[in-house]
């Protein structure tokens, strides 16, 4: 089991796409939904320095918090793509 956790936001399109990659290599994950104004996503900017998201912790490989969906999910699909 995977210690992953995303910081998300409801409707977001690239949170979306994010989740369907961790649907898709059916990896657990906890889900962090953070507030709609960039001003009070304070858990989200000190894990990752920025406010945007998503945000993806990742405890087991020592990823303290990847912004950019492209990104996420170019690792996902390394890191977790074998192991399934």
């Amino acid at each position: 089991m995977a210690n992953l956790t995303l910081y998300e936001l409801e409707g977001c399109p690239y949170c979306a796409k994010v989740k369907t990659k961790l649907a898709d290599l059916e990896l657990e994950y906890d889900s962090v939904m953070v507030p709609r104004s960039h001003g009070e996503r304070t858990e989200v900017e000190e894990v990752s320095g920025q406010t945007g998201v998503p945000v993806l912790v990742d405890e087991e490989h020592g990823i303290e918090g990847m912004p950019e969906s492209d990104d996420i999910v170019e690792y996902l699909e390394e890191t977790y793509g074998n192991a399934s």
